[in-house]
């Protein structure tokens, strides 16, 4: 008669159920897992906010200031040009000198910045405040989810990617919200003076909860540092350059001097052991083929949320107000959605709920390109949730895919190539829709929205190129 013999999990198993200390694996034990994620989203929430807060003030601070509605752009701009220059530099550095140190003083800079914008008198030392204060922005962005893979254990990988999914669908709902409550009882520096508790708080609890790494041996490279700054600085500025109607001249110089500098930081990658732009890591197929889709998904969805305001003010005559309020469904729907697909990302394949969440979110826009002349309220809002709920099936376990691809050391290059990616589909879909809207004007709006619903659909297609027989294995491991 066979013996019973009673079941005993995996040593490694075990250890991740633990936190395990000695297992990198297994995650941060409890209650110390809860302290540093509170840690990591409140930096996010800072981030988000700050940036969703700033547009919606923009005409405020501009006539405080005594500022011109075009210069003004500038408190928008030196934040976003500091962010996207900044990535990935920080991101090598916290592969080097550890991610806990990079995005503790990614969070101090940024507090103190905020400190400075609440003081500011004048639009010029706003913008260098606001500079200093992306740079502080790019160090918690660039490494929160390498942060985030040290903080739980792989089996939970998807719970911890989706609640930063969360966390940013929340600041971005609660942004214009929140901007408009602050302006309507205090001035417009308040608006980044309450950074300031808050961001001390952070500072203080990520000291004590989190997580130290391994770092990688290979020195820092400061002149692709340079190299990066030169090429994303010289892009950005060519294609706000084309949104507002620049000398052509200087834009192509602005674009050709980017393809020359991009030649050579990416020839410098190639001899690098772990180079700043990780195209050892694109190297990878399903690496690859996740920033694509990322990349697509983005573009669309920037696409999308400057088109839409457009069409539901000029086209069917919404007020600002209803305007929010009919675009308020899609970042609700994706915090109920990125939490359940985080869940299924750690079971189910990346390609599969990506592609099935991708073509969602494209019969989403695609029926918001096909409205009828007169759409009700609800007839809006069904739609806008579809899109929410196709991007929050999409986002969590595109950016779980993306970490776990990266060997663990690496975990810095793939977070700040996932950040990376994000700003490049929300310049390029920006950049689209300035094109679009100056070539056919009285069209943009739905125009823009076909062309959104197309990229929506490239990534569904792309996402499921990861179900390639040797590549969905690879997955699995």
């Amino acid at each position: 008669m066979p013996t019973r013999t009673s079941y005993t999990a995996p040593e490694s198993t075990t250890a991740a159920l633990s936190g395990d200390p000695n297992d990198p694996e297994s995650g941060l034990p409890f209650p110390q897992r809860y302290y540093a994620i509170l840690v990591v989203a409140l930096g996010i929430t800072l981030a988000v906010l700050d940036s969703a807060i700033a547009n919606v003030a923009l005409p405020t601070i501009a006539r405080h200031l005594h500022a011109s509605a075009a210069n003004s752009i500038w408190i928008v701009n030196a934040y976003q040009l500091s962010v996207t220059i900044a990535l990935l530099p920080l991101s090598s550095l916290g592969d080097r000198i550890g991610y806990r140190r990079v995005y503790l003083w990614g969070l101090a800079l940024f507090t103190v910045a905020s400190l400075g914008c609440a003081l500011a008198t004048s639009l010029p030392a706003l913008a260098i405040a606001r500079m200093v204060q992306g740079l502080g922005g790019a160090g918690v962005m660039s490494v929160n989810t390498a942060l985030v893979r040290m903080i739980y254990p792989r089996a939970k990988l998807g719970r911890g990617v989706a609640i930063n999914a969360m966390v940013v669908a929340i600041a971005s709902a609660i942004g214009p919200t929140l901007a408009s409550g602050v302006l309507s009882v205090a001035s417009w520096p308040w608006l980044f003076a309450i950074n300031v508790p808050i961001g001390v708080a952070a500072f203080t609890l990520g000291l004590r909860a989190l997580p130290t790494n391994e770092r990688h041996p290979a020195p820092y490279d400061y002149l692709s540092a340079l190299f990066n700054a030169l090429v994303f600085g010289l892009l950005i500025f060519a294609v706000d350059g084309l949104g507002h109607g620049e000398n052509h001249a200087l834009i192509g110089l602005e674009f050709a001097g980017a393809i020359v500098i991009g030649w050579f930081f990416v020839r410098r990658q190639l001899n690098q052991p772990a180079p700043l732009l990780p195209v050892d890591l694109l190297a990878n197929p399903l690496f690859a083929l996740s920033i694509s889709t990322s990349v697509c998904s983005f573009c669309a969805q920037m696409l999308a949320f400057v088109a839409l305001p457009f069409m539901l003010q000029d086209v069917y005559g919404f007020s600002q107000v209803e305007t929010g309020l009919l675009m308020t469904p899609w970042p609700l729907v994706i915090i109920v959605a990125a939490p359940v697909s985080g869940w299924l990302s750690d079971r189910y394949p990346a390609g599969i709920l990506g592609g099935v969440g991708l073509a969602l979110f494209a019969l989403g826009l695609l029926s918001l390109a096909m409205l009828h002349a007169h759409p009700t309220d609800m007839q809006i809002a069904w739609r806008m949730a579809l899109c929410g709920v196709g991007f929050g099936i999409f986002q969590s376990p595109n950016n779980r895919q993306i970490l776990s691809s990266a060997p663990r050391e690496r975990s810095g290059g793939a977070s700040g190539m996932l950040g990376t990616a994000r700003l490049t589909g929300q310049t390029l879909g920006a950049a689209i829709v300035a094109l679009i809207f100056g070539v056919a004007p009285q069209r943009g709006p739905t125009v823009a929205l076909a062309v959104a619903t197309a990229f929506a659909a490239a990534a569904a297609v792309v996402s499921m190129m990861r179900l390639v027989p040797g590549r969905a294995a690879q997955a699995r491991g």
